[in-house]
């Protein structure tokens, strides 16, 4: 197993055993993160982002991943989470597909990628059935996503 497998491996055994700082500890001090929720996240918030789902999942969620594929630069892998979304204790099984970027054998970037018209779906029901797959409802998820995030921030005085 090479070292950029492994600590994908660390990541998400980590994230299913809801444990964000050793997630935490996989990262570059400079991640560059994305995905179609919160957008664009850069260093510590992209920690806190982690923390604050983890925290708000009370450590129900299950996390499955498959075909993780590394080089000593480059990586991807493909993952599913099952989780009630916070917001509307609504089931969720969210299929991600996820690319990294590796840098002194920790995540510099990592970009998730998702049917967030099919998350909606499942996150508000028939609101995410009508609306989720508009430009306007998903603007409107991602700042709810980072108005959530900010408070959390704030409240856990975490910088």
């Amino acid at each position: 197993m090479t070292p950029n497998e492994k600590t994908l491996i660390k990541f998400y055994s980590a994230f299913a055993n809801a444990d964000a700082s050793t997630m935490c500890e996989c990262y570059h001090s400079k991640i560059v993160f994305r995905d179609p929720i919160f957008g664009l996240l850069k260093d510590n918030n992209v920690c806190q982002m982690w923390k604050m789902l983890i925290k708000k999942s009370k450590g129900n969620i299950k996390i499955e991943l498959s075909n993780v594929k590394v080089d000593e630069h480059i990586g991807s892998a493909q993952w599913v989470a099952n989780y009630n979304f916070s917001k509307t204790n609504r089931k969720v099984v969210n299929v991600i597909s996820s690319q990294f970027h590796f840098k002194d054998g920790l995540i510099k970037k990592h970009t998730d990628d998702f049917d967030i018209w099919n998350w909606s779906k499942q996150a508000f029901g028939i609101t995410g059935s009508l609306f989720g797959w508009t430009g306007f409802f998903q603007k409107k998820i991602q700042k709810q996503a980072r108005l959530s995030l900010k408070k959390y921030i704030e409240t856990n005085n975490a910088t």
